[in-house]
């Protein structure tokens, strides 16, 4: 049982700094890039995805603990940390971004306006939103939106 958990702590532990580098290239590429005031945390904590992370935390965890071949092991790990560590190269950063936090052709409404542009980051309580109108980003209150 001990050997079990131990390939899940190791798992999560890899796992763990795969999603770090992987959010850092994001926010250095992405987030600084367009202005958007974020804290790093913050991006990390709300843009997890549990299904993807249990699941590299489980085939890494299992293959660290329990693959005897020490040159697989270094392979998959090394090419997984290889390209998480691509996301450090800004058009590479950027495009992870783009597809991870992007949405584009979005229309939002309030009470006086309605706005068509692009998501560029959906926050806790403010959108922040390119208006094709105004050519501009602009930030939208979540609670002045109307569904």
């Amino acid at each position: 049982m001990s050997k079990h958990i131990q390939a899940i702590l190791t798992g999560m532990l890899i796992t763990f700094f795969l999603d770090f580098f992987l959010f850092l290239g994001i926010k250095e590429s992405y987030i600084d890039v367009h202005k958007i005031d974020l804290y790093y945390n913050i991006l990390f904590a709300d843009n997890q995805n549990i299904y993807i992370f249990s699941f590299f935390t489980i085939i890494l965890g299992y293959l660290a603990t329990f693959n005897k071949n020490t040159k697989v092991n270094l392979i998959i790990l090394g090419t997984l940390f290889f390209l998480t560590f691509l996301t450090l190269i800004k058009p590479i950063g950027n495009y992870c971004a783009e597809i991870i936090l992007m949405e584009k052709n979005v229309t939002f409404k309030n009470n006086k306006y309605t706005f068509r542009g692009d998501i560029y980051y959906n926050g806790r309580k403010k959108i922040t939103f390119y208006d094709y109108e105004l050519k501009k980003i602009i930030l939208l209150d979540k609670k002045e939106l109307i569904q």
